[in-house]
């Protein structure tokens, strides 16, 4: 594992899926208790900077007794638009997982 471990390294999953046409779901699937407590960071402004959405419109939910964090937020574009370059948003995820863990609370 690198020295500053991304999320995706301390997931058991990240996916990432439409939510309709017009919204974006990405789950975090955590490990354990820590791992989940080491993505606690994740916030509506951190979603914002990566996705260039508005924070005001990001929807986080913590499902702490699953060690889930689900983030939802508008589609840049609409789903199938033509504009629209992953009709499913099942590469959304990307940037996300590859977030580096700001603390080395997590040695695995």
């Amino acid at each position: 594992m690198p020295e500053t471990p991304t999320i995706a390294d301390l997931a058991l999953e990240v996916r990432s899926k439409n939510a309709g046409p017009f919204w974006v779901t990405m789950e975090l699937f955590m490990r354990d208790t820590a791992g989940y407590e080491a993505v606690a960071f994740v916030d509506a402004p951190v979603i914002a900077r990566l996705y260039g959405v508005d924070p005001a419109t990001v929807q986080i939910f913590r499902l702490p007794a699953l060690n889930v964090v689900k983030v939802s937020f508008p589609r840049p574009v609409s789903q199938g638009s033509l504009r629209d370059r992953d009709i499913h948003a099942g590469q959304h995820h990307v940037p996300l997982a590859l977030l580096p863990v700001p603390t080395a609370s997590a040695d695995r």
